[in-house]
Order: structure tokens, then sequence, then C-alpha cells
């Protein structure tokens, strides 16, 4: 077994967004970054006073669901030498937030449409979606079933 580790940087401060003497008083304007790449600018969603022009936890969370998905079947596709020539997921999720204001994703559907050179692989292209949610890091770390939709072209 290998562990790897992971790093990243959150920064708010109180100088640009304001104080949390009430909810709102502040901003949730925030960047994270990690060393030698762009900095990603982030605030919470609209609907928790969040700037809709900033990524916001629950897209980027769902973005890593569908790029970890895109990452492996890309790989279980070139082990069986199926060509793809491009790969495009147009992924939703829904999150239901309760009474007390606390949420949980319920629901999320990957809808992959992915061309490929080899019209003879096309059946096994489909199953392999199925293995790559099997092995997706991300995947494996929620507690909710993650839907697929793949198409073949």
């Amino acid at each position: 077994m290998k562990n790897h580790q992971y790093q990243i940087t959150t920064y708010w401060d109180s100088k640009t967004s304001g104080l949390t003497s009430d909810y709102r008083s502040y901003s949730r304007n925030h960047k994270i970054s990690v060393v030698g790449k762009p900095v990603i600018w982030a605030s919470s969603d609209p609907a928790f006073r969040g700037d809709k022009s900033k990524h916001n936890p629950e897209e980027l969370f769902l973005a890593s669901l569908s790029s970890c998905h895109m990452l492996w079947y890309l790989h279980l596709c070139s082990n069986e030498q199926i060509t793809v020539i491009e790969y495009i997921d147009q992924a939703t999720g829904t999150m239901v937030e309760d009474d007390s204001g606390s949420g949980r994703f319920s629901e999320v559907i990957l809808n992959p449409i992915v061309t490929i050179t080899e019209s003879d692989k096309r059946d096994l292209a489909l199953k392999l979606h199925y293995e790559a949610n099997i092995r997706c890091f991300i995947a494996n770390s929620c507690n909710f079933s993650i839907t697929h939709n793949p198409k073949i072209n």
C-alpha cells in the first residue's frame, strides 16, 4: 500500500473581507493555492452569500469527481489500445440542505461523451466507464453512489 500526501493553502483575511461580527458582515471570497500552480479564487455558492463569479467548493467537488473519472477512463482506454479523440462530461450534482443549514451531496451524475477511433471497440469503451468508477480515488471517498450515463461516438 502506498500513501500519497497533498497540500494546499486556503487563505482568507479580514483586511480584505471584513470582520465576522455577523453572518452578513464578511466576504466569503478566498484563495486556494498549491505551490508552483495558479491560484484558484473561490467563494461560497451565491445561495450562501458567495460571489457567483468565483468557483465554490461544491463546483470544485463535482469537478474533482468528473476529472478523476476521466483520468482513470483515459488510462484504461490506453491499456486496451482504444484511441480517444475527445472526452466531454457535462456532470451534474445535487446537494441537499437540511433545516440546520448543513448539507450533503445526494447525487452526482457523470455524462461523458467519448469519441474513439476504433468503432469495433465501442462496447469495451462503454464498459470501461464502470471500471473507471471502481478505481476513481474521489468516487471511492464518497458516501453516495455516482451514476454514469456514458455515450461512445
